[in-house]
């Protein structure tokens, strides 16, 4: 009996954790699950120069590394652009619009 009683006082505060845990799961699964018009809304609405960039280049069917040696840049180059980590100069933003056969007022319409 005594031993039963040691071995439940020994528990209960590792129930209680888990209890406390589980809890914590859940307001933050309820917090994400409310949160989603939210983030659809933001991702519609944003999109970078980056992601303008891509579009375009998907569109029409081009590699990364053709549009790099058409400016005469690395592949990486376009990567950092295309991922948002840098901005393209003015002369390469000029040069990319030419490419996709649009003006770059056009392009930076785009850009929300």
């Amino acid at each position: 009996m005594f031993s039963t009683l040691i071995l439940l006082l020994y528990y209960i505060p590792g129930f209680a954790l888990f209890g406390y845990l589980i809890c914590l799961v859940i307001k933050a699964l309820r917090k994400y699950i409310r949160s989603e018009p939210v983030r659809k809304e933001k991702t519609e609405t944003a999109r970078s120069l980056g992601e303008v960039l891509k579009n375009q280049r998907v569109a029409r069917g081009m590699t990364q590394e053709f549009v790099a040696e058409a400016l005469g840049v690395s592949r990486q180059a376009v990567s950092k652009w295309e991922s948002g980590r840098s901005d393209p100069s003015t002369t390469n933003l000029m040069a990319l619009a030419r490419l996709y056969g649009l003006t770059p007022e056009d392009m930076l319409k785009e850009v929300r």
